[in-house]
């Protein structure tokens, strides 16, 4: 092991849609967790890796804290716990306020029994003044004695340099945990499915609620005989998925007017897809519907969501 090499284990957390997703993206430099208007767009944990010189960053997206209202909800808030308890940094992620609601009260409670450094991010920055940053520091700083506070922009990609030269300062020397080209221990069919997700949640706004999951019926290379007869890759990556969501009405509003919303969305997540596959992509989109998936053990399980110990 090099000297004075640093690795280790950070978890983000904080409230739907305060941009957990959208930090994590650019602290790696490529888009792994999906984004979205809608709360709760990350159900997973969703491990990313940075490596650089001075050591290795493994981070752990988690799902936004919120009440759970099902057994979805409950496998959300079990993750938080479980990445808390695993952590060697934290970075929570608020927003530049100076008010401090039931939900940010519940994540400082959370933090109270972590035993690691905890960062506070203040993102959003360019939506306030520098004078409004200044009294979020001051309005969090009297709640807790963090170990550090860097103001950001995740959206605009300002001072998150500073994030993950702090964090350095933080991880113990430890080893190279991956090699130095990975990025994601996600699966390409996980990663697959969640950028079909992040085109629908995207595209159908506030018409359909957060009741839809994707599943990967199938994913192949295209086989292809060359000249001589030969078994070959014709450079195509044929993918078939199911878009599930719980009600009638739901499925209507996906497929959309002689189709017109399925295709819209099987457009967009394929560009995205050739670009994470580095191949052309025939993506072929079906929609189901399964009445209260979110309640069902069984189902959460097939599609993914299975609760860790």
């Amino acid at each position: 092991m090099k000297e004075g090499y640093r690795s280790g284990f950070v978890t983000i957390i904080g409230r739907p849609n305060v941009g957990k997703s959208t930090l994590m993206n650019h602290l790696i430099g490529q888009k792994i967790a999906i984004t979205s208007n809608k709360a709760q767009t990350t159900r997973n944990r969703i491990q990313t890796v940075y490596t650089c010189e001075e050591g290795q960053i493994i981070f752990l997206d988690t799902p936004g804290v919120n009440r759970a209202k099902n057994k979805l909800g409950e496998y959300m808030m079990s993750a938080v716990d479980t990445a808390l308890s695993e952590m060697d940094v934290v970075l929570w992620l608020v927003e530049p306020t100076t008010y401090i609601g039931k939900g940010e009260q519940a994540i400082l409670e959370r933090l109270k029994k972590v035993h690691t450094p905890i960062l506070l991010i203040i993102n959003k920055t360019d939506t306030v003044t520098e004078e409004e940053v200044v009294k979020a520091i001051e309005t969090y700083s009297a709640e807790y004695e963090f170990d550090a506070i860097i103001p950001v922009s995740a959206l605009k990609n300002r001072n998150t340099k500073e994030v993950v030269k702090t964090i350095f300062k933080y991880l113990p020397e430890g080893p190279q945990y991956y090699d130095e080209d990975t990025v994601t221990d996600q699966p390409e069919r996980q990663i697959v499915a969640e950028i079909i997700r992040e085109k629908a949640l995207r595209l159908l706004e506030h018409e359909v609620p957060h009741g839809i999951a994707v599943v990967i019926d199938r994913m192949k290379d295209r086989p292809q005989k060359n000249d001589n007869g030969e078994a070959g890759y014709a450079g195509i990556v044929d993918i078939d998925a199911t878009i599930i969501c719980e009600r009638d009405s739901h499925k209507g509003i996906i497929i959309g007017k002689q189709g017109a919303m399925l295709k819209k969305i099987g457009t967009q997540a394929r560009m995205d897809i050739e670009k994470l596959l580095d191949t052309k992509v025939n993506l072929k989109l079906w929609v189901k519907i399964k009445k209260d998936w979110r309640d069902s053990e069984y189902l959460l399980k097939n599609f993914g969501f299975e609760q860790r110990e």
